[in-house]
C-alpha cells in the first residue's frame, strides 16, 4: 500500500514486537495499527488521501534515545518528522516526511484496551497529519486532535 510503510528495523523489531506481543496475547498493536491506518487512509477525502497516501507511517515501541536527546517526550503517542506540504514539500528531503506512530506508548495509554488502541492511533495519525498540513497545537486543539 502507498504511504503505508513498516520499518522493522531488523533484530530491533524482533524486540520490540515481543515486548508489545507480551502486553496482550488477545490483540496486536501493529496489526490494529495498520488496520486503522489503512481505514483512515481510505475514509479522507480524495484530494487529501492523496497527498496522506504520500507520507510514510512508520512504527516503533517508543522514542529512540537519540529522540530523547533532541527533548521527545518519552510519551509521545507519535511523531511529524519532515517538511511541511504548506512549506513548500516536494517528497525528495533529506530525512523522509514521515509520520511515527510510538506503538508501545500508543498501548499504554490506552490500557491495552484494543477499541482505545484504534481510536488514538487514529487520532494521533490526523494530529501529525495536521501538522504536515501546517497546523499548530492550538488549531489542532481547536479540532479536537490532542
Amino acid at each position: 500500500m502507498p504511504g503505508l510503510h513498516l520499518d522493522r528495523g531488523g533484530g530491533r523489531w524482533r524486540a520490540m514486537s515481543k515486548r508489545l506481543q507480551r502486553r496482550s496475547r488477545q490483540a496486536q498493536p501493529e496489526e490494529l495499527a495498520v488496520a486503522e491506518v489503512e481505514r483512515l487512509l481510505a475514509a479522507l477525502p480524495p484530494a487529501l488521501r492523496a497527498r496522506a497516501r504520500e507520507i510514510p507511517v512508520t512504527f516503533e515501541v517508543e522514542p529512540t534515545p537519540a529522540m530523547l536527546a533532541d527533548g521527545i517526550a518519552p510519551d509521545t503517542l507519535g511523531l511529524f518528522v519532515g517538511d511541511e506540504y504548506a512549506a513548500g514539500w516536494s517528497g525528495g528531503e533529506a530525512l523522509p516526511t514521515q509520520i511515527i506512530l510510538f506503538l508501545g506508548n500508543l498501548w499504554d495509554f490506552a490500557e491495552a484496551d484494543p477499541e482505545v488502541f484504534r481510536r488514538e492511533v487514529r487520532t494521533t495519525v490526523l494530529h501529525e497529519l495536521g501538522h504536515f498540513l501546517g497546523l499548530d497545537e492550538a488549531a489542532l486543539e481547536a479540532r479536537h486532535l490532542d
